[in-house]
């Protein structure tokens, strides 16, 4: 079975929630798969959308562990409600990262943060003080999702990377995954995907 955390990234994970390889493509079908994903991620009752950086991200396909959160730090044991607003916030996250130009991906990432509950907050790393996103006292788990995922994008638009999320160019397939290549001109979220591309590439060549 498809583990959840393949980035360690809600911002990415979550949008990779839905595998049109798959007969059934949607990999959070019920209340269980979402706990399951929130177990994964380490999203806890207490998560304030900021928690986790995002300079460790890795190529879609580079699972890492979903974190030490024990069962009694998951949050709110998500129900058959927060799912469907769950899916919500996957939507519109799949939205903004299908956008084709930096410019447009970012002036969409505005909107959808200027939407959200969320407000500043300032954290010690190393001494230093800096500005993070923190979703407000008793957002719903979908909110709280929403908001670390806008962080998660933040942190690698500071790294340097945002021109480097995309979305997969082999149809049927849509995983987000950030492009870790030297040349920064990779297509595909994996090597499954790039050799079905190359090959379904080969044979209309074939053909014509």
């Amino acid at each position: 079975m498809r583990v959840f955390a393949e980035t360690g990234l809600v911002a990415l994970d979550l949008a990779n929630t839905w595998d049109a390889y798959l007969d059934e493509p949607e990999r959070l079908p019920d209340a269980a798969a979402l706990r399951r994903f929130c177990a994964e991620l380490s999203v806890t009752s207490d998560d304030d959308g900021g928690a986790e950086d995002g300079g460790g991200a890795e190529d879609s396909g580079g699972a890492e562990d979903g974190g030490g959160a024990g069962p009694e730090k998951v949050a709110d044991r998500g129900d058959a409600a927060d799912l469907v607003e769950v899916r919500a916030v996957r939507d519109r996250l799949r939205a903004v990262l299908s956008g084709a130009d930096p410019a447009d991906r970012s002036q969409a990432l505005a909107r959808w943060t200027a939407e959200l509950p969320l407000r500043p907050a300032v954290e010690e790393a190393d001494g230093v003080p800096r500005l993070r996103l923190a979703a407000v006292p008793g957002a719903s788990l979908p909110g709280r999702l929403a908001v670390r995922a806008v962080q998660e994008l933040l942190d690698l638009a500071a790294e340097g990377d945002w021109e480097r999320v995309r979305m997969c160019a082999a149809a049927p397939c849509r995983d987000a995954f950030v492009d870790r290549s030297r040349p920064g001109r990779r297509q595909f979220c994996s090597t499954r995907c790039a050799n079905r591309a190359h090959a379904a590439a080969s044979r209309a060549r074939h053909r014509s």
